[in-house]
């Protein structure tokens, strides 16, 4: 197990960013506590304690979700949820943060096509056993279009702060790194293309996570409290 778990973190180079990323965002809550961002760490976490289960799943026979050794080492549920409940938070986070009242409106239609949209996924594919990629497609395509809005928001407006101290700026850059990549990627893999042109967008896609994270973390470090919008 340690083996196979190192060999996992050596692979998945991203994960131990999301603990480091949570760390620094514990450090530096002051800056952010009475913000929409004020519950980011736990998003955080919980994004780092998915992936841990995961690994747990796949590789330790003591951590199984399913009795029936076929489906043994099945993990994909747990992602399934954490990428519904990542879109809600966020969603409910630019909701408030967005000044416009029919961009205000506009996410929680949005919100509530998401989770109709994870509805309806999980009734045609068993999320239990099957990624739910149509789902995750369609809030990714969501999540980027309202952190367009929130960026021409940012755009009109008159700035008191500087923008490179604002630490949503740098959350929705990050988010808008790996979110422009998810879609498309997925897409490409519902497709079936050739496997020689799906190789590569594997790194790609684990590149786009790191940055994202990395980018975040370069938010929370220079963020200041009266910056943020």
């Amino acid at each position: 197990m340690p083996t196979e778990l190192l060999d996992y973190l050596t692979e998945h180079f991203y994960v131990p960013l999301y603990l480091v990323t949570w760390i620094v965002a514990i450090v530096r809550y002051r800056r952010y506590f009475d913000t929409p961002l004020k519950y980011f760490p736990m998003i955080i976490i919980y994004t780092f304690f998915t992936e841990l289960l995961g690994v747990l799943i796949k590789y330790n026979n003591n951590f199984q979700f399913f009795s029936d050794g076929r489906y043994a080492w099945h993990n994909v549920i747990i992602y399934n949820v954490y990428q519904l409940v990542f879109f809600i938070f966020f969603f409910g986070v630019y909701q408030k943060v967005l000044h416009n009242r029919s961009l205000k409106k506009q996410i929680g239609y949005l919100m509530g096509i998401c989770g109709l949209a994870y509805l309806v996924n999980a009734i045609a594919y068993n999320p239990l056993h099957n990624q739910m990629t149509y789902a995750h497609i369609i809030g990714s395509v969501m999540m980027v279009y309202i952190v367009l809005s929130y960026f021409r928001e940012k755009q009109l407006e008159q700035l008191l702060q500087p923008l490179k101290y604002n630490l949503m700026f740098w959350v929705s850059t990050g988010i808008l790194v790996f979110y422009s990549l998810f879609p498309i990627i997925s897409t490409i893999y519902l497709l079936d293309l050739n496997i020689g042109v799906q190789v590569y967008f594997r790194p790609l896609l684990l590149t786009a996570i790191a940055l994202m994270y990395l980018i975040i973390i370069f938010g929370l470090m220079i963020g200041k409290r009266k910056a943020f919008r």
